[in-house]
């Protein structure tokens, strides 16, 4: 638990960089988002009133610390745009983003376990070449284009499951929002597939160097089948590569969720933070990247919990 609280104290200050950079950049980017809330017809007197109101007024460093101040009382402040506090919209946004990152790693995972073992027991074989050949395929089409295909074929063609969107139902007895599952078909395909590529290559890799250790062969003159072998001594021994490269992986799924929440219409986060860009919203496009820079952090920290569990001679 000692060392779990130690990474999470580290990793703090990355997210403080982050957010701090952000707020910088955004400041310099050209465009007065006060001019563009009201209009080209707006009076002077009416700009400088709706900037002080909104603080944007005030010197760089002042705003800097007053928003800060708000972060670490729980305030995130109002978007300009929206006129609703940006806690209130990241909670009704994030599920979306948090539920398409889960089912895509979940998707590729689902994928890259079985296929990175084939690879590895058939090594040099025709399976390994027509895996390797998958994944390199997987690796080379993007999911800007891997996306409207799936739309042409799957929803437009076939029409087999809608063409972007989301749609939620009641769950029972929590008061949550559960999302149906047609919706989260194609945007998962679209960002778990590349993962799956990825982490087939490095499941195979991995899995062909325990196969090569001594107690492996010790199972097997044991008298053990190649399926606990596979199963029960290499695999547990190969999963802490895997789980290091999932976990940094997932920084590049709340990455890749922008363009994919863009092309689906999906109403995520990563969405949100286009919006908020092209319109200048200073708040709300703080608020979602502190929001997803904390989720990664927590999930390296998850992740190093995870290496531990899976190699006990880590825990030393």
């Amino acid at each position: 638990m000692r060392a779990i609280l130690k990474r999470l104290a580290l990793a703090l200050p990355v997210v403080w960089l982050v957010v701090s950079l952000v707020f910088l950049l955004i400041h310099l980017v050209p465009g007065d988002p006060i001019q563009l809330m009201l209009g080209e017809g707006a009076t002077p007197a009416d700009l400088d009133k709706l900037r002080h109101q909104t603080g944007l007024d005030l010197p760089l460093h002042l705003q800097y610390i007053h928003y800060w101040k708000g972060v670490l009382t729980g305030d995130l402040g109002q978007s300009l745009r929206l006129h609703e506090t940006v806690g209130h919209l990241i909670l009704q946004r994030y599920p979306f983003t948090l539920a398409l990152t889960l089912a895509s790693l979940a998707l590729a995972l689902l994928l890259a376990l079985p296929a990175g073992i084939l690879a590895a027991v058939n090594r040099g074989k025709w399976l390994d070449q027509l895996l390797g050949v998958t994944s390199l395929f997987g690796l080379s089409v993007p999911g800007l284009a891997l996306g409207p295909a799936l739309i042409v074929v799957f929803s437009i063609s076939l029409g087999w499951l809608p063409v972007s969107g989301a749609s939620s139902v009641p769950a029972a007895g929590f008061g949550w929002h559960a999302i149906e599952m047609p919706y989260l078909i194609l945007p998962a395909v679209t960002m778990g597939l590349s993962l799956a590529a990825i982490l087939t290559r490095m499941v195979r890799t991995s899995m062909l160097e325990e196969l090569n250790q001594d107690y492996i062969r010790t199972a097997r003159a044991k008298g053990l089948s190649e399926w606990a072998v596979l199963l029960r001594h290499a695999l547990p021994n190969a999963l802490v590569p895997i789980l290091t490269v999932v976990g940094l992986q997932f920084g590049a799924l709340l990455a890749g969720a922008i363009v994919t929440e863009t092309i689906f219409s999906w109403p995520g986060l990563g969405r949100l933070v286009v919006t908020a860009i092209s319109n200048r919203d200073y708040e709300l496009v703080q608020g979602c990247l502190l929001a997803i820079g904390l989720t990664y952090v927590l999930v390296n920290v998850l992740t190093d919990a995870a290496t531990k569990w899976a190699n006990p001679r880590m825990r030393v």
